[in-house]
């Protein structure tokens, strides 16, 4: 294995000497040569242009619980990583291969390493694309209601905000096929074919597994009875699984507005529990002996209909950012336990330059859920009901003298009464997001902190980093903080504080 990541990585400096280290541009003179350009984008007409870029990085990432445990359970990543981005433009066509390389990914596997892969054409006002893409919609500078093109990777998105304020990197590339078309001075309408489905990458163990992705995947069985859970896998990369969306942009004086439309899947999981089938024996001394049985945990992504509103505008010195988005799933009664609620989701946001140079970045997100007095229980509630009405099964049948010492006893499938996947949980979930940032040394050095603070959960998490740039090479420290209710989205992460150190040059 570590021959092959030093063949893998021996490959990689040879493209980058074989580069210069730089960014190049090629131009081989196809057609006209007075390299005019157009609005189709960046090059002369029929001429070609390529281009080299990419960054080498290496970062260390220690957390404070392990350094606790000893340098035995201490690790620090893999250190370097890199990308390679190639692309190819002419006046009537662009292509791009954005490459990831990361020693992490092993065996190296071509879907693996490739970031995004795509191919624009350009018809004058009207342009189409398709390929492996990461695309941006709304307004909103993270986590907008509207930006649900592509699913995020949750096992990296505190390690990447602590020194990124971009995230694109924990953006999971889709297949796509895009085509927009451009009226007036400053209208857009786009349209997007998804034609299959991705979720959230949720990690199901680790210090990254949240403990809704625990449960579902560890249900609390009743301690009487010896369970064998069966997760069966989820085919989801099929056209029945295709989504497909439409957006609006415009200005209107010196306000830039949205509307789009999306049909999709959303891409946190729901689980149904199947029932507990019990049968056993009761011995002379009335211990019972519960045969092991097998319960399946069947996950689903739910169908659901999204229509939305964003706009920005520059108000009094503030640059303000607002969303909308009304979520409708197929429960519009509210007491399907398998199928989220709909729900409507909004956004608000500005930042502003403060005294002494400091900029305030504030963005509050919330989603209200409708129908909220019709939900189930939690999974602890329905197990602990299915754990009662089993023992009560039992109890009966030995008073009324259907069951007796020695006696077996086979009572068929105990259904899991009353859950509800949002079971337990609050009408609202909202979210304040905070980033102070100042900047000094002729803007070379930057001290940030973000803090994100959940208002119901009780709980959050503090980002500081310090930053320092000069020219393509930047030197990062910073660090992840979690503290409040340690039951809460961001609380139970109270074990991963951590802190990390990187240095990456751009190319």
């Amino acid at each position: 294995m570590r021959n092959k990541r030093c063949k893998y990585f021996c490959i990689v400096l040879c493209l980058l000497i074989g580069g210069n280290i730089y960014a190049q541009d090629f131009g081989f003179g196809f057609g006209d040569e007075d390299g005019s350009d157009n609005a189709g984008g960046g090059a002369g007409n029929g001429s070609l242009s390529a281009s080299i870029g990419g960054e080498i990085s290496a970062s260390m990432i220690g957390y404070l619980d392990d350094f606790h445990e000893g340098a035995d359970q201490t690790q620090l990543g893999d250190i370097f990583s890199g990308k390679l981005n190639f692309s190819a433009r002419t006046s009537f066509a662009e292509g791009n291969i954005n490459l990831k390389l990361d020693p992490a990914i092993s065996p190296i596997s071509i879907n693996d390493i490739i970031d995004e892969a795509y191919l624009r054409a350009f018809f004058g006002d009207f342009e189409i694309a398709a390929g492996l893409r990461k695309l941006t919609w709304g307004k909103a500078d993270s986590f907008g209601p509207l930006d649900i093109i592509n699913p995020l990777d949750y096992s990296r998105v505190f390690t990447e905000m602590s020194d990124n304020a971009s995230l694109m990197d924990i953006k999971i590339a889709r297949p796509l096929v895009q085509a927009s078309f451009r009226f007036g001075q400053f209208s857009k309408i786009e349209g997007v074919f998804i034609p299959w489905f991705r979720p959230h990458y949720l990690p199901q163990t680790g210090k990254w597994a949240p403990d809704q992705m625990k449960m579902l995947t560890h249900p609390p069985i009743p301690e009487e009875i010896p369970i064998k859970l069966i997760l069966p896998e989820l085919i989801t990369a099929t056209v029945d699984y295709a989504q497909a969306g439409l957006r609006f942009t415009t200005t209107i004086g010196n306000a830039d507005i949205g509307a789009q439309y999306y049909y999709g899947r959303l891409p946190q999981p729901s689980a149904v529990i199947g029932p507990i089938p019990i049968s056993g024996s009761l011995s002379d001394t009335f211990s019972m002996s519960i045969n092991e049985a097998e319960v399946h945990a069947n996950l689903l992504y739910n169908s659901y209909h999204q229509i939305g509103l964003d706009y920005a505008q520059v108000l009094f010195d503030f640059n303000t950012r607002a969303e909308l988005a009304a979520n409708i799933t197929e429960d519009l009664k509210g007491d399907d336990g398998a199928v989220y609620n709909p729900s409507i989701a909004w956004s608000f946001g500005f930042d502003r330059d403060l005294v002494w140079g400091i900029n305030l970045n504030l963005q509050v997100n919330e989603s209200i859920r409708l129908m909220h007095d019709k939900l189930g229980g939690d999974m602890d509630s329905a197990m602990g009901s299915t754990r009662n009405n089993i023992t009560n099964t039992i109890i009966t049948n030995i008073m009324n003298g259907t069951l007796s010492p020695g006696g077996s006893f086979d009572y068929g499938s105990f259904p899991i009464n009353n859950f509800d996947i949002e079971g337990g949980s609050e009408l609202t979930a909202t979210r304040f997001i905070a980033t102070l940032s100042k900047k000094f040394l002729r803007d070379e050095l930057e001290l940030r902190a973000a803090v994100i603070w959940g208002i119901e959960d009780k709980d959050c998490a503090i980002l500081p980093a310090l930053i320092w740039t000069k020219d393509d090479l930047q030197m990062a420290f910073s660090g992840g903080f979690f503290t409040g209710d340690s039951e809460g989205q961001l609380g139970q992460y109270w074990k991963n504080n951590f802190l990390k150190i990187s240095l990456t040059y751009t190319f």
